[in-house]
């Protein structure tokens, strides 16, 4: 089964192309260039050097946020579009959820790190779960001074996965001391071979027109638009 991954969640560009239990293809930078511009171009490159041609595609797998705005909306309607017009399903994984498998053989729990602004991070818990490495808590948008004390509380080790950690690894370490550790460089960019992994082992999502981005909460624009439609009713 061939399936093409896309992710563009965050500042790091991920394509991969996929049969089976093979990596065809795959191209990931991190910069800050508009991925609008770069995207259909990666696509087309991993495509012709693999010497597939989109007929032969099987489905269609994204990084479905959370993440920036912008980003996860470039990457859901490229994929989406994608999905319609080659009539192949398409999958929907958690942007996070893909960044989190580059600790799956840490012996504690991982904690994959998105910024959010105003001290807030997208973020979740995996680890090993009756043998399995899986969810342990849900995707979710928080303060990191509210995340780094409840794992303070209740975990013995923990990973910290993410390009945005910088930004944030004091409050880490003050917090949780001896038992906070970070991943090696090769570790905080996701890798979108692994989405297109995730992306095999899952049904489709249901009709690709019901599909949508999982931005965890609404973008900016968005609330101050409501806010001005409450304010007018």
């Amino acid at each position: 089964m061939k399936a093409l991954a896309i992710d563009t969640s965050t500042f790091v560009l991920g394509v991969a192309l996929v049969d089976g239990d093979k990596v065809l293809g795959e191209l990931t930078t991190n910069l800050k260039k508009n991925h609008s511009l770069r995207l259909m171009p990666a696509i087309h490159s991993i495509m012709n050097d693999a010497g597939v041609s989109p007929k032969e595609l099987n489905r269609i797998v994204v990084a479905e946020g959370p993440g920036s705005y912008t980003g996860v909306r470039i990457g859901v309607t490229t994929a989406k579009t994608l999905a319609w017009t080659l009539g192949i399903p398409l999958i929907g994984v958690s942007s996070l959820e893909v960044l989190a498998q580059n600790g799956r053989h840490f012996n504690g729990v991982v904690s994959p790190i998105f910024d959010a602004r105003r001290g807030q991070v997208y973020t979740g818990l995996y680890g090993v779960k009756n043998k399995v490495y899986t969810k342990i808590v849900d995707d979710q948008i928080c303060l990191l001074e509210d995340w780094v004390t409840l794992l303070n509380e209740k975990y013995e080790n923990v990973l910290f996965l993410g390009n945005d950690i910088p930004i944030h690894k004091h409050i880490m370490e003050e917090e949780l001391g001896n038992k906070v550790q970070f991943g090696l460089l090769s570790d905080h960019n996701s890798r979108p071979s692994e989405l297109a992994r995730l992306g095999l082992l899952r049904e489709p999502n249901g009709h690709i027109h019901d599909f949508t981005p999982n931005y965890i909460r609404l973008a900016e624009a968005e609330v101050n638009w409501l806010k001005e439609q409450k304010n007018n009713s």
